[in-house]
């Protein structure tokens, strides 16, 4: 029975797809040009807590957050794609780093995905020193 509710929803699916087209959709190119030429610029600033409790606004030793790694995506990406080095792609470290993870099977047949995956939780809330860390081993 169960197969069978299976076989009907993806029946159904199958076939609400196949009615959806695109040529039903249109753009308003004139709205979309009038959304960006109103649209306003805007970037996220960090300010540490001293900042904020002495109410000084110098922006230059803020710290632009977008421009920082995030921990958990590096954790992730490690996780799901350390063989392949991705995770240090993303944490901005050299090609042939990555290269490097590839040609030796996944970092040494998964043993340095596996080490910076455990560096990269035990080190989650600074992982300042692993970004655009050229080293093939990123715990050095």
């Amino acid at each position: 029975m169960k197969k069978l509710i299976l076989v009907i929803v993806l029946f159904v699916a199958i076939l609400s797809v196949k009615q959806a087209n695109a040529s039903s959709y249109s753009v308003n190119e004139q709205a979309v040009d009038q959304l960006f030429e109103n649209a306003i610029e805007t970037s996220m600033i960090s300010l540490n807590a001293t900042e904020l409790s002495s109410g000084a606004s110098s922006v230059s030793s803020a710290v632009m957050a977008s421009k920082e790694k995030n921990a958990v995506v590096a954790i992730a990406l490690d996780f799901f794609l350390g063989g392949l080095g991705i995770h240090r792609f993303y944490l901005g470290t050299e090609t042939l780093t990555g290269l490097g993870y590839i040609l030796t099977c996944g970092g040494i047949f998964g043993i340095v995905p596996l080490i910076d995956f455990i560096v990269l939780i035990i080190d989650n809330e600074d992982i300042s020193a692993y970004v655009n860390n050229p080293k093939f081993f990123m715990w050095n």
